[in-house]
């Protein structure tokens, strides 16, 4: 397969993605799809580096406890609310155009955040970071689903990157504590600059740039309400989070986020060209692939987070014990990676994806065998085992959505795919975490969420095998 690379007037100059005959990846494939990799696992080591710094960086900064929640929301609004507007922008104008533009944001951004002086120039920061990631995500993603010709060579690339999805979270959380000891939080935030600084001198004589052939106008009207929408969702879910749903600034963005949605809806259903095409939403595999890919980042989001509250306020695990068993689930999650691609060529994605939800909620189950004197070795396993479906879930809704969908609205379907994950990783914690922390005891309360955890991974299996039985003409 070949892709256009013309950046300017003149001759079309492709990019060969396979070796002749032996269909496999040529060296400078290669070296593409490391590039936008790389940017991935940057975007997603930042959604948990700075996790368990928050109280070291709270008091150097002059951040109250409560005020520093918004050291993840600031990221998290923009870099879940601006998804589909980027890749949709992408798609007009050139997605490689687009990706450096985000990479610079987002280093200069980081760089802002290690050098930030006072609260307000460290949450600018964090908000430009959420951002840069915004770009960098959907348009990372769409070049490297037009990249890469549909069938294994696709499924090897979106496995490659799904598991520096996943492993990006998990290193975030062990990294972040042995580089805030060691030398400080603000060394989390300057690694992100030298990675960002890295990938922005590689890509440009890399990477091919693509577009659609047409160019039509943008819809400004459903990105204003998509965007007041996602924005509106997250800021209430991410508070919530934190305070509950009992605050009137919660219950008022979450109204406001829900009638948005709808009026998205209507606007897009009589767009001319729209920023959500409703036909490819009508796709089986396009929303069936999404809601199993949204219960898979939102529940597994879950499992990480009371698990780390187990290991320690339960068993009194310290800091870098706990960060040895989510290290041993990120080796787990690397093997996932490798052979996933192998079982979705074997089976299809439609059910390696329900096989993935089952196997995640079966081994989310298993951790309910956990007690209060010991249950660490347990946790290990099962939550190490839980990941490996979870990244074939990852890998196979990846797959899934963007199969069939034509090079000029790979935007659109990896823009939602894209929306899905950070959405999901947003949503799972404020709605089920909460179980957690408010019940009689937190022992009882990490049981609950488990178990709920669990049924609804069943149930999100079942409702895509349901959903996707009859294949598209």
């Amino acid at each position: 397969m070949t892709i256009d690379t013309q950046t300017g007037p003149g001759p079309t100059r492709p990019l060969d993605t396979t070796a002749p005959g032996d269909g496999r990846l040529t060296g400078r494939a290669r070296l593409v799809l490391l590039v936008l990799c790389a940017a991935q696992f940057m975007v997603a080591l930042d959604f948990s580096v700075l996790n368990v710094a928050l109280p070291v960086l709270g008091k150097d900064l002059g951040l109250s406890t409560s005020a520093l929640q918004w050291a993840v929301t600031a990221f998290a609004l923009p870099s879940g609310g601006f998804l589909l507007l980027f890749g949709r922008i992408a798609d007009l104008f050139g997605r490689k155009k687009l990706f450096l533009t985000g990479l610079v944001l987002f280093g200069a951004a980081s760089l802002l955040v290690t050098l930030a002086w006072d609260p307000a120039s460290f949450l600018t920061g964090r908000a430009l970071q959420g951002l840069g990631a915004a770009v960098i995500v959907p348009t990372g993603m769409s070049l490297l689903t037009t990249t890469f010709p549909e069938g294994p060579l696709r499924e090897k690339a979106l496995g490659i990157s799904g598991t520096l999805l996943s492993l990006g979270f998990t290193v975030g959380m062990v990294l972040g504590g042995v580089m805030t000891d060691t030398l400080g939080w603000r060394s989390t935030m300057g690694l992100l600059t030298v990675a960002a600084v890295t990938v922005l001198c590689l890509a440009p004589r890399l990477l091919p740039e693509s577009r659609t052939p047409d160019r039509p106008r943008l819809d400004v009207p459903g990105a204003v309400t998509v965007t007041g929408a996602l924005l509106a969702l997250i800021y209430a879910l991410s508070t919530a989070a934190e305070h509950g749903f009992g605050g009137a600034d919660v219950r008022i963005t979450l109204v406001a986020g829900i009638l948005l949605l709808a009026a998205f809806v209507v606007v897009e259903s009589k767009a001319a060209a729209p920023l959500v095409s409703l036909p490819m939403l009508k796709r089986r595999t396009v929303a069936w692939g999404n809601i199993g890919g949204l219960l898979t980042f939102s529940m597994m989001s879950t499992v990480v987070f009371v698990l780390t509250l187990y290991l320690q306020e339960t068993l009194h695990l310290s800091s870098f014990m706990t960060g040895l068993v989510f290290g041993v689930q990120g080796v787990a999650s690397i093997l996932a990676g490798s052979f996933a691609p192998r079982v979705i060529g074997r089976f299809g994605p439609r059910r390696t994806l329900v096989g993935s939800l089952l196997g995640q909620g079966a081994f989310t189950a298993a951790l309910l065998a956990v007690g209060t004197g010991s249950g660490a070795l347990v946790a290990t396993v099962a939550v190490s085992v839980a990941s490996m479906f979870h990244l074939g879930a990852i890998i196979s809704y990846g797959v899934l959505v963007t199969s069939g969908v034509p090079d000029a609205e790979q935007g659109l379907a990896t823009g939602l795919v894209t929306t899905t994950q950070q959405v999901g990783l947003t949503i799972g914690i404020p709605l089920l975490g909460v179980l957690a922390t408010t019940g009689t005891s937190l022992f009882d309360g990490v049981r609950t969420v488990l178990a709920v955890d669990a049924a609804l991974l069943v149930l999100a299996a079942v409702l895509v095998a349901a959903g996707t039985a009859r294949r598209e003409r």
